[in-house]
């Protein structure tokens, strides 16, 4: 079986070619990425990429979801063993379940579906394991087993449409893996997750051969081989400390002292595809050596993609904590060699280092929130550790053992991979805004590794934070941190082995890959802006040219000396050049054949996801960067870097794309737990540079600064306390250092400060002041809000009172009460003081604490709570700069005042501020001294020096003081000013925030220390601001040329306005702004959409733009950036607000809007009361109308007047169209109008249309002429001409006019007298379901049918409203959704009613004076109710979802249309998914009053209630105003009687009479009954109808004529729709389908034509007689007494699914393999014969209560035996035959081979026969054993099969066996040979037959020797007498 086959390593890793062949033109694919159709594959060949689908099973989603996994288990083949009775159980994630038994096959059908229910995460779930096992039940359990396959979810989640379809799997035995293939099992599964469309399990037609090979699943290679993955475990290094120190605290005061130990227990558990091993434990120990070898084995190649690695922390009492867990992905590891046997390679890695992350490392006693990041589920936040593995891979064999030690040999080769070398990682701070910790001073740390981690005691102490600063309120909104000019910069060194070959290659690649995004985006763009082709061409050569050359750059390789690389390093590296070499050369091509821009941007994005497969680096051993926010000991949001981004080179094109550049970070908070509790805020945002390399090249760092200077100070605290009398002094109960670190934890007094060997001071110690404290809080605001804190304090039981501070600032320092807040010089007040209820507060504003200075404050009272606040703002403008510069003096006064730089707090452990208050207990300042390097690349740590220290203290201190770090910053001389304009116009589609279903919405811009707003919009989910917020007097630090290349982001937020609480978070969304270095720059900012988020939903988008300008210096020198002219003038305003100026605001035309309104449908109650009067109100742009009010929706939901008409200014660009409001408000009583529901239609861009011009001129093919109006009026009378009236009398009344005088049915047959044709021939295998057949392509269900070559029908994979033509029949109005309520993910859809209509937009001309165009919608149908006839044809149902335990259900059908119901309980269909129904039910229905048709499919049970399986609604409405005319389906031909016969209530010509009027086309002009024109064109019903047609009923020539015309119109053809159920339980999840269709006639066209007739078919009952004549050459398996061979034959015969199992009589001792019977069998059953299928009824269990009905390939299977008395019967040979397809019996016995038979090798060259249709067969079959796996001849069976139904049975009767009637033909007892007997029966016989034949001769040979035995004895008895006479005698 080489060669051939889907190898299933290779689909998921390997390229398949694709054959120049169409491939199956099934139902279209949807892409489960992006959710966009698929575009089917062209006929040319292309590479499908390696890897290339492994891509989706990254980045999925943590949130758990509903997911169905439907397995079908179909049939299994050639399973192993003779006469088994084999059973199927599939496992999907620990469920399992089981298919039936089959008796005594090898090849057994089971056709039975499983569906498994999860609620898990994606993530999750696709790491399960979906496992079939076959297993023979006769067995003992333990040795039952088959054979298995399993393979994981993941890999069944890849495959198209997320499914396996009808695969054979390659069954092996996981034990005994070189046994080989066990069998063949054929499945279907396919996963299934919300909004999926389920693949249909139905076999495909074109399946008879079923060719195993070319679908077979079988691991690469032709069979599994048995594998072991060998890890090489070495050691591990940085684990955290996991155990609580209590017994060590013990221990120490009992002085048990043993030395200090490491509070870990790690041992490493390694595990795959289900299994696990694990090393030893290493006992307190946080750098284990483990140096073990741990073996799993494994199928090879194996289904399943992950290793996982998991260190675990021993515990004595708890369970074991997990430490870290690491994910390796094999596809990254080996290759199956699809581009050259010699390129595959096994799995293999390392050795190397693999990282682990997950929660941070500090220890608490505590459980920690964020557990679970340490199994591996979501982004790790920290650094956990790290172990050194090797893997091999070996084939061939299992592991005898799984854990043995590494050789010692190992343990020194790996030694040179943990050489480590020195790195640096360099991070300057530039920025820190939107910070929301805003009590307590704030740090970032920058850690790689455990390197710079601050709050790990073991590691030593570097310049990895910069110093805590106090955030400062921005005056608006935000916090920032102060830095200045002053930024801090922070160092950390750390040693790691060099893998940087690995980390340069995968930089190459990653740019290779953003500069090819960034390209496509660029043609994308022009593409959209619908640039001419030769400048797309243009931008397409670019994009290959660049491509082509970053392909040919060479790949980093190791250098010897420096780097140590391993074999998958070489390996990789090979691939990769492989790849990169393909993609060059396909791209030349392509640049040569390329025609359609399109089919060569598909090729390129081909190219990018091969690129992005190859850039991933499996042995990435360097640990990210973390940078983290701190605030005191807790750590509250990181950012996470790969340290490749980071990585500097000497190679420009290997450096990281973020080394050393400018970039804005957004941190995080970690773990779900933000995500979870909705918490909108962003925890800080960060601009940063990052530099890591070699610590020898850092001076590339230092050479980047080009803009500040890097200053090195030393720092320490002085620190004081105040004793009372005393005042404040150094000495006393400090309870820390006089001069200590910022934390207190060591001494560092000034003068033990010794410069590092290398540096050396300049000037001496000064005061450093916190920065906060000098921060001028209002410089650079135009307008500014200033805030202060109310506080109230009690003592326990008092009540509340005024604090002894009343009023404070966020900081807790003393201020003036609010109103007498001094105004500074310059500014005036906006408005009054409030309070603000905008954040977490009771009703007034409080919110409470224990203790202020503590912090912690919470918006609800408890008892023992003693303090409270309340904020206060008020808004202040400026107005005048002279007072300013004034008061800016006296400001400067105040600073130098705190100079001395005192902070003072209650104690050392709280917060500090910075003006002192009564309880403060402590103070602290901050001293600086500035330190210089001499030597280049000089370590900056200082080494204390101490004398007179006492020995006995801790020594811990000593080392930690012993190397102090010193602080970083980059200084800037002065800033450089800018000032930015944000042009917000408006947004769309925002989340709504409100019960009403709006929002009040409004935007806050950050941008680095200011934040500003936009006024709030009511009442909107599409707000247009049009406002432009300007931040004055920007202060940045750095060079313009690098702002302008790199501009720091702006943040917008937006939020829900609400008068009480806190405001709701919608969204937010960043931006860059343009940067203009010279105001007079020409460009303008373009308005664009930016996409708004909130958390994972989308929250719609904002259209907006953004300028900087570097503010131009007036006393600048000409050379300088800073000579630029003037800053642009202010936009216009409108009020006090600026509007977005023109030139930038989108350009307007005059636009006309023609609104459709049509009616409501289905309005859902709204407070409690039904919607009975609405009204409708449009709002685009500003503008609003509205429609009139309905009376009563009850009577008529549509309105009276449907149009409504807007002459509005429009922007001209589809871009920046408003979206179009529709409101629906109800009438109620006493004047109140509510909002019911809301709809925003996002764009009108669909809606376009050309105006109309006055003069309508007439059609030029007269079909596509039509007009939007599609709907039909009332009745239409036609008038025609005299004579053709006549010749149509000649056929009878017509259908279309109502038949008063005839019942309807009667028609068929009034047709007949009239007509002169003879009466149509009824063949009973032609009926409905043949052409149903047909036209699905099961040609074996319908073989007459196709002959005759009758019409077929269209058969839709999907529902009508789907198929492309009929656009959801949306062209006479669309239905629009209409919402109301917030938008809460949870819940489930807020849909609350239907609007029914539609818009037309077009220009209007700009002069008013001009004529306007008419209007589009014109000639409407009629909007009153109009009655109806419903008929609804449901077929079958395709995989429901079983509801009973079975795995069954027991469907049937109900029908809700409006108030009516139609419940089929009666007719349900017991133990089917897959239900064939053939039910028609008719009703009748007011239009559009009842519109909603709904299918209910329910189970039947007997006791609980019926549950819903699911259902489906089909809108009539639509269907019926449709232009298509999707009421009644157009049949082929025109035909009147027979299976064709026309049904629909108006005849062809009048739908074609109706067609022309509606869409004002001249005719339809009958030439005769054989020519028409219709518009222009003239058809010929000879051009339709070359030959004459096939039907015999078919009807008059003019009709049919018509109908060929209306052929070649857009309209619905007869059809069958499949419409897939859901169950509101499940939503999302489709249940299964239904294959349907619909019909409807409005009564005011007459009655309609009869019915189909789509009964399912019946089985006919047949009889099967099989008469045994003899057997021949059966192999004998026994040894008689006498030790002859000899065999008791017997023969055995049962049709397989019934089971009734008949036998001959023994023929006993055959001692030649010849068996003579002479016996009749009899097998009566069932058979659809247009089906070729047997019908088997009976019930599964004695309790059952309905019998289950399976369709079964009709089998027969005779067996061979041998009859033991004593022992059970031995099994000699079988064979199968179906009776459809069995192979001609052999004439004589000589020629009878199992080569007859058919064998799945060797299906296609045996000849096959019907019995069906040879009716009597009669010769020699083979029967054969295949114990073995292989078939081995055991004998021959003479028989003759006849087949005959039941009526003939009755005529010609038969026995069975030999008994009475013993006739047709008579059979005599068999002429068995003498010998055949049963031995102890016939005891003569015995002797005869046995004895006597064997041993006659011993007998005869005895009996001879006994007589001369006797005449010795008689002689010797009497010779002495006779001797002795005669000698007496004479």
């Amino acid at each position: 079986m080489a060669g051939k086959g889907q190898v299933l390593g290779e689909s998921l890793l390997g390229e398949e070619e694709e054959e120049e062949e169409e491939v199956d033109p099934g139902p279209p694919q949807i892409d489960p990425a992006t959710g966009q159709v698929i575009p089917r594959p062209k006929k040319k060949k292309r590479r499908v990429n390696k890897m290339g689908r492994r891509k989706l099973l990254e980045n999925l989603s943590n949130k758990p979801t509903d997911f169905q996994i439907r397995v079908k288990v179909l049939e299994a083949r050639q399973l192993q063993g003779g006469n088994i009775q084999p059973v199927a159980k599939v496992t999907v994630a620990n469920q399992t379940k089981q298919t039936r038994v089959k008796k005594s096959t090898n090849s057994p059908s089971w056709n039975e579906a499983f569906f498994f229910n999860f609620k898990k995460s994606p993530a999750d779930l696709m790491d399960e394991l979906v496992e079939f096992k076959v297993f023979n039940s006769k067995k003992l359990r333990s040795d039952s087993l088959i054979g298995s396959f399993k393979c994981d979810v993941g890999m069944v989640y890849l495959e198209p449409r997320h499914s396996f379809l009808h695969k054979w799997l390659l069954l092996s035995d996981p034990e005994d893996t070189m046994s080989g293939a066990k069998g063949y099992l054929k499945v279907c599964v396919c996963v299934i997750g919300p909004g999926d469309e389920a693949p249909s399990f139905k076999p495909v037609a074109s399946e008879e051969s079923d060719d195993i090979e070319s679908n077979l699943l079988r691991p690469a290679g032709v069979q599994l081989q048995p594998a072991t993955f060998t890890l090489k475990l070495y050691r591990a290094e940085d684990i955290p400390r996991m155990d609580s120190a209590f017994m060590q605290g013990v221990k120490k005061v009992f002085g048990i002292g043993e030395e200090q130990k490491e509070l870990v227990d790690p041992y490493f558990v390694f595990s795959f595809a289900g299994k696990e091993v694990q090393s030893k434990i290493m006992y307190n120990n946080d750098h284990p050596d483990w140096n073990q070898i741990l073996k799993i084995g494994i199928q090879f190649p194996s289904m399943c993609e992950r290793l996982k690695f998991i260190v675990r922390d021993w515990d004595r009492m708890t369970e074991d904590d997990i430490v870290g867990t690491h994910y390796l992905p094999l596809s990254l590891m080996c290759s199956t060699g699809e581009f050259g046997p010699e390129d595959g390679f096994l799995p293999t890695f390392g050795p190397s280092f693999v990282n682990f992350y997950g929660s941070t490392r500090e220890y608490s006693d505590l459980p920690d929130e964020y557990d679970d990041l340490n199994l591996g589920k979501g982004e790790g936040v920290a650094y956990r550790g790290r172990a050194l593995v090797e893997i091999q891979t070996t084939l061939g064999e299992l592991p005898e053992v799984p854990v043995e030690d590494i050789n010692n040999d190992d343990i020194l080769r790996v030694q040179k991979f943990m050489r480590r070398r020195k790195y640096k990682l360099h991070a300057a701070f530039l920025n820190a805004t939107m910070v929301s910790a805003i009590d307590a001073p704030v740090e970032f740390e920058v850690s790689i590794g455990n390197y710079g981690n601050k709050l790990d005691e073991n590691t030593a102490p570097c310049p990895s934070t910069t110093q805590p600063t106090n955030a400062v309120f921005d005056g608006c909104h935000y916090y920032f941190l102060p830095w200045s000019g002053t930024k801090p910069c922070v160092v950390v060194e750390s040693s790691w082995e060099d893998i940087s070959f690995r980390l340069e290659g995968l930089n190459l690649l990653l740019k290779i890959i953003d500069t090819l995004e960034a390209n496509i985006e660029q043609v994308r763009i022009g593409i959209k802006a619908k640039l001419p082709t030769p400048e797309l061409a243009q931008l397409l050569i670019s994009l290959l040219d660049q491509l082509e050359q970053d392909c040919r750059k060479k790949l980093p390789e190791p250098t010897p000396g420096r780097h140590v690389s391993n074999e998958l390093d070489r390996l990789t590296r090979d691939y990769r050049e492989f790849e990169l070499e393909t993609i060059a050369n396909n791209v030349i091509k392509l640049k040569t054949s390329a025609t359609d821009v399109l089919e060569a941007m598909a090729e390129v994005e081909n190219y990018l996801q091969i690129l992005k497969n190859i850039a991933k680096e499996p042995q990435n051993s360097m640990p990210d960067v973390v940078i983290w926010m701190i605030s005191g000991d807790k750590r509250l949001a990181y950012y996470r870097i790969p340290a490749n981004e980071v990585l500097w080179s000497q190679n420009p094109d290997y450096i990281g794309r973020l080394c050393g550049r400018l970039q804005t970070l957004q941190l995080k908070f970690p773990g779900l737990k933000a995500e979870k509790e909705k918490v909108s805020e962003v925890p800080a945002m960060l601009r940063t540079k990052i530099w890591l390399g070699l610590a020898n090249e850092d001076d590339a760092w230092h050479r980047m600064q080009t803009e500040g200077e890097l200053a090195v100070y030393a720092e320490t605290y002085e620190n004081q306390c105040n004793i009372p009398v005393v005042g404040w002094t150094k000495k006393g109960p400090l309870g820390r250092p006089k001069w200590s670190d910022s934390q207190g934890k060591c001494s560092l007094p000034r003068e033990s400060f010794e410069p590092p060997p290398g540096w050396r001071w300049e000037g001496d110690w000064y005061v450093s002041p916190e920065l906060s404290m000098l921060f001028d809080k209002d410089a650079g605001h135009k307008t500014y809000m200033e805030e202060c804190y109310e506080m109230h304090s009690r003592l326990p039981g008092t009540s509340w009172g005024p604090a002894t501070r009343p009023w404070t600032d966020v900081k807790g320092d003393e201020m003036a009460p609010k109103d007498s807040v001094d105004l500074p010089p310059g500014w005036v007040w906006e408005d009054v003081w409030q309070i603000d209820l905008s954040r977490a507060v009771d009703e007034e504003g409080w919110e409470y604490c224990v203790e202020s200075t503590m912090g912690g404050y919470g918006p609800v009272e408890k008892r023992y709570h003693l303090c409270r606040r309340r904020r206060w703002v008020r808004t202040r403008k400026l107005v005048e700069d002279a007072k300013q510069k004034k008061h800016k003096l006296i400001q400067e006064k105040k600073i130098e005042e705190a100079a001395e730089g005192w902070e003072y707090a209650p104690l050392f452990n709280l917060k500090f501020h910075a003006t002192e208050r009564t309880m403060d207990m402590v103070r602290r300042r901050r001293w600086h001294r500035k330190m210089i390097c001499e030597k280049k690349g000089a370590d900056c740590y200082f080494a204390m020096k101490f004398e007179g220290k006492k020995k006995d203290e801790d020594d811990k201190e000593d080392f930690n003081a012993a190397y102090a770090a010193p602080r970083m910053f980059l200084t800037f001389k002065k800033p450089f000013k800018y000032q930015m304009r944000a042009y917000i116009y408006q947004a769309r589609d925002l989340l709504a925030g409100d019960e009403t279903g709006l929002s009040d919405p409004y935007a806050r811009l950050s941008f680095l220390t200011q934040s500003s707003v936009t006024e709030k919009k009511e009442k909107s989910l599409c707000p247009t601001w049009d406002q432009t917020l300007i931040f004055e007097e920007l202060e940045i630090y750095g060079d313009p040329r690098a702002i302008e290349e790199n501009p720091p982001e702006v943040m917008i937020e937006l939020f829900d306005y609400d008068k009480f609480g806190s405001n709701e978070f919608l969204g937010r969304t960043k931006a860059v702004p343009m940067v203009k270095l010279d105001p007079a720059d020409a460009r303008m900012p373009v308005l664009q959409w930016y996409p708004i988020s909130r958390g994972q939903e989308d929250g719609g988008e904002l259209l907006a733009a953004f300028e900087l300008f570097l503010v131009p210096d007036k006393n600048a020198s000409m050379e300088s950036l800073l000579a630029g002219s003037d800053l642009p003038f202010l936009p216009p305003k409108k009020g006090d607000l600026f509007l977005v100026p023109n030139g930038i605001r989108p350009v307007m035309q005059r636009t006309a809007i023609e609104v459709l309104c049509w009616g409501v449908r289905n309005m859902q109650k709204f407070q409690l009361s039904a919607v009975t009067s609405p009204s409708i109100e449009f709002e685009c742009g500003g503008h609003v109308q509205e429609s009139n009010v309905i009376k009563s929706t009850k009577k008529n939901p549509n309105f009276t007047e449907n149009i409504l008409f807007f002459d509005v200014m429009l922007p001209r660009e589809e871009l920046y169209m408003p979206p179009m409001n529709i409101r629906v408000r109800d009438h109620r009583q006493f004047g109140r109008k509510p909002t019911v529901g809301i709809h925003v239609l996002k764009s009108l861009e669909e809606f376009r249309c050309d105006p109309v011009q006055a003069e309508l001129a007439e059609d030029d093919d007269g079909v596509q002429g039509g007009l939007v109006n599609g709907g039909r009026g009332g009745e239409h009378v036609i008038d025609m001409p005299a004579e053709e009236r006549k010749v149509e009398r000649k056929s009878g009344p017509q259908i279309g006019q109502p038949l008063k005088s005839f019942p309807q049915l009667e028609l068929p047959a009034l047709f007949r007298g009239k007509q002169e044709e003879p009466d149509p021939v009824v063949d009973e295998e032609i009926d409905w379901w043949s052409k149903y057949y047909a036209s699905t392509g099961q040609t074996h269900k319908c073989k007459k049918y196709i002959e005759k070559g009758q019409d077929k029908i269209e058969v839709y994979q999907t529902h009508l409203e789907d198929v492309d033509f009929t656009n959801g029949f949306s062209d006479f109005c669309s239905t629009f959704e209409l919402q109301r309520g917030k938008d809460e993910e949870d819940e489930e859809s807020s849909v609350v009613g239907e609007f029914k209509g539609g818009f037309k937009v077009y220009p209007l001309p700009p002069d008013p004076n001009d004529e306007m165009p008419s209007k589009v919608f014109t000639n409407l149908p009629s909007s009153t109710p109009e009655e109806c006839i419903v008929r609804v044809y449901v077929i079958c149902g395709i995989d429901f979802q079983p509801n009973d335990t079975s795995g069954l259900a027991d469907p049937y059908i109900e029908i809700i249309l409006g108030n009516k119901k139609i419940s089929d309980r009666d007719n349900y269909k017991p133990n089917t998914i897959d239900p064939v129904f053939g039910q028609m039910f008719e009703l009748t229905t007011m239009l559009p009053v009842q519109k909603d048709l709904t299918i209910r499919i329910k189970d039947y049970d007997i006791i609980s209630s019926d549950d819903v399986i699911g259902e489906t609604t089909i809108d009539l409405e639509n269907r019926y105003l449709s232009k298509v005319r999707a009421t009644c389906g157009l049949q082929k031909s025109y035909c009147i009687a027979g299976v064709n016969q026309w049904r629909d209530c108006i005849k062809p010509r009048q739908i074609l009479e109706n067609y022309c009027k509606q869409n004002h086309v001249s005719g339809p002009h009958f030439y005769g009954n054989n020519s028409v024109k219709v518009g222009k064109k003239i058809h010929n019903l000879a051009d339709y109808e070359p030959n004459k047609p096939v039907d015999p009923n078919v009807g008059p020539a003019d009709e049919r004529l018509a109908l060929h015309v209306l052929h070649t119109l857009p309209m619905v053809k007869e059809h069958v729709e499949t419409r897939p159920l859901f169950n509101p339980i499940q939503p999302g999840i489709e249940q299964g389908k239904i294959q349907m269709w619909v019909d409807i006639f409005p009564k005011s066209l007459g009655p309609p034509g009869p019915p189909f007739n789509i009964e399912a078919r019946k089985a006919k009952d047949y009889v099967l007689r099989i008469i045994i004549w003899n057997t021949v050459d059966v192999v004998l398996d026994e040894e008689s007494i006498t030790g002859e061979k000899m065999s008791d034959i017997y023969v055995k015969g049962w049709v397989s699914g019934i089971d009734e199992k008949q036998k001959t009589d023994v023929h006993y001792r055959s001692l030649d393999g010849e068996g003579n019977f002479n016996w009749r069998f009899i097998f009566p059953f069932s058979y659809v014969p247009a089906e070729q299928v047997m019908e088997v009824r009976k019930k599964e269990h004695f309790w059952s209560l309905d019998e289950t009905v399976q369709h079964l390939q009709p089998n027969i299977v005779i067996q061979v035996w041998d009859n033991d008395k004593f022992s059970m019967d031995d099994f000699l040979g079988t064979v199968s035959l179906n009776l459809n397809a069995m192979p001609m019996p052999a004439k004589k016995a000589s020629s009878c081979k199992v080569s007859m038979l058919p064998d799945i090798t060797t299906g296609s060259e045996v000849k096959l026969v019907s019995l069906f249709e040879q009716k009597r067969l009669r010769g020699f079959w083979p029967v054969y054993n295949d114990d073995t796996g292989t078939r081995t001849l055991t004998g021959k069976v003479e028989m003759e099969m006849e087949l005959v139904s039941v009526e003939e049975a009755e005529e010609r009767p038969a026995g069975q066996g030999q008994e009475e009637p013993n006739m047709n033909p008579k059979l005599d007892p068999p002429k068995r040979p003498e010998t055949s007997f049963l031995w102890f029966t016939s005891p003569w016989k015995t002797l005869r037959y046995i004895i006597w034949r064997n041993y006659k001769w011993y007998f005869i040979g005895f009996l001879v020797l006994l007589l001369i035995l006797l005449l010795v004895f008689l002689f010797l008895y009497s010779f002495p007498g006779e001797v002795s006479q005669w000698i007496v005698n004479g």
